[in-house]
């Protein structure tokens, strides 16, 4: 089928997001809540979900875009065990807010999402893994949690079925390597967030050593919708493949940044000249992360794309958390790469040898080339770490490290080279930035130095936070 139409889209995931009170159960109530979870509950079984899912097509939204109602299937289905649900809401990737946006303005969505998915799973018990830093978040998540038990949507006899569900929230405490989903069970069971080797997969032997299902937070808030508009519906937003509506965070250098709700399959030109504003300054774009910073950079003559899984794919970068950061032509693509290798090495758990030195390896030397020191052999060196690094380690986070790596060197050569040629003479313009030295690449510290000047010159202390643009979501 074709791709939908993102000017006439109409959005499923965030259409009540910008209304006062839409993290409330009255609000979710009046506008058609919990219908999802009820005709999913009382007039189909378990399987019949299942196969509803699976014929919808959902992709996961967390990163790795595997199959949803495929993975469900993996769970099986004779186990003397109990079953559990995870909702993975550690939204960690640098260049991601999706996920925040659901958590604090659509929490009942993810809560009528998890008794879809915990009904067709056989899960009776469930937990919704947080990010610590996502205070917020937790608080409107915890309210809604209490405000569902009270309605009578969570505990015994829902909706009058044999079907009942506990859900706890868990706050993580703001390790990357939590985000991928082994790691969280493990920090869950009150380990060290340390990944595990698959098989055996978490849907067979999971939290506990039982079977459990780990979805994202956006992929489960697309639940109830497919329920009630059908799988036909759904396939009918963007590429047969991988449909659907889609959040994409938009940030750096465009004239409006901010989660955007389009389907599947816009064009990335589109998603940043007409809905995020193009780039700022008048100035030309130089590079685009596409799926947050674990993916693989696009130079400007390569973003004429479809933003799907996989056309993106067959780019040689991933959709992935659908963190689009936008560089214009000024960026400092050796300070970028920087930041980023410092941010992989700082969140690597150590479990891996080619993750722990590898990570290491890489920032000391584009930090060597950073600070003048460089070597032109540095550039074929930073080339075989990462060749020595990608699919060699328990998770993928030694991966997430080397593309970004691998394809800046590749991609932006000459400039790494000019540094090295100017050495300690090259003259930079270095600004502190709160936060130490692991900033999130959502814009370079001298970009946020230019922007927070233009916003408050006077250095006023409270910011004037400009609306939200038709079409984006910002805090």
């Amino acid at each position: 089928m074709p791709y939908a139409d993102y000017k006439t889209f109409e959005k499923v995931l965030t259409r009540h997001a910008d209304q006062p009170g839409s993290h409330t159960l009255d609000f979710y109530l009046g506008h058609g809540g919990y219908e999802g979870a009820r005709k999913a509950v009382t007039q189909h079984t378990p399987d019949q979900i299942i196969d509803i899912v699976k014929a919808s097509n959902l992709r996961g939204r967390g990163g790795a875009g595997f199959p949803c109602g495929l993975k469900w299937s993996f769970v099986p289905k004779g186990s003397a065990k109990p079953k559990y649900l995870v909702v993975n809401a550690d939204e960690s990737e640098p260049g991601t807010f999706k996920d925040r946006v659901l958590i604090e303005r659509d929490p009942h969505a993810i809560i009528e999402g998890m008794l879809i998915a915990a009904y067709a799973n056989g899960a009776r018990i469930s937990y919704i893994y947080i990010r610590g830093e996502f205070v917020k978040g937790y608080c409107r998540l915890v309210e809604a949690v209490k405000e569902a038990y009270q309605k009578g949507f969570l505990g015994q006899k829902i909706f009058g079925a044999d079907f009942s569900l506990e859900v706890t929230v868990h706050r993580g405490a703001g390790a990357y390597i939590c985000g991928e989903e082994t790691g969280l069970l493990s920090s869950l069971e009150g380990q060290r967030g340390l990944p595990k080797i698959k098989p055996p997969f978490p849907a067979v032997e999971g939290l506990f050593r039982c079977p459990t299902v780990v979805n994202n937070v956006e992929t489960i808030a697309n639940l109830q919708h497919i329920i009630l508009r059908g799988a036909d519906w759904y396939r009918s937003i963007g590429p047969e493949k991988g449909p659907g509506p889609k959040l994409l965070c938009v940030s750096g250098h465009v004239n409006r940044p901010g989660t955007y709700e389009v389907p599947l399959g816009i064009n990335l030109l589109d998603l940043i000249d007409d809905l995020a504003g193009g780039i700022w300054k008048g100035r030309k774009v130089k590079a685009v992360i596409p799926g947050g910073s674990s993916a693989k950079v696009l130079a400007a003559h390569e973003l004429n794309l479809s933003m799907d899984f996989d056309t993106l794919a067959a780019a040689g970068t991933m959709l992935g958390s659908g963190g689009v950061i936008v560089m214009d032509e000024t960026t400092d693509m050796v300070s970028a790469l920087y930041n980023l290798m410092r941010f992989y090495h700082h969140e690597s758990c150590g479990q891996c040898t080619p993750c722990r030195e590898g990570t290491g390896w890489l920032e000391k030397i584009v930090g060597r080339i950073y600070h003048g020191r460089g070597r032109m052999e540095d550039l074929d060196l930073l080339l075989n770490i990462c060749d020595q690094m990608v699919g060699k380690t328990i998770c993928v986070l030694a991966d997430a490290a080397a593309f970004p790596c691998e394809s800046i060197v590749k991609k932006f050569r000459p400039e790494f080279e000019e540094m090295i040629r100017k050495g300690k003479g090259h003259e930079r313009r270095v600004f502190p930035v709160a936060g130490g030295p692991l900033i999130q690449i959502g814009a370079l510290s001298r970009h946020n130095q230019e922007r927070r000047e233009e916003q408050h010159p006077m250095k006023e202390s409270a910011l004037k936070r400009a609306p939200a643009p038709v079409g984006g979501l910002h805090d």
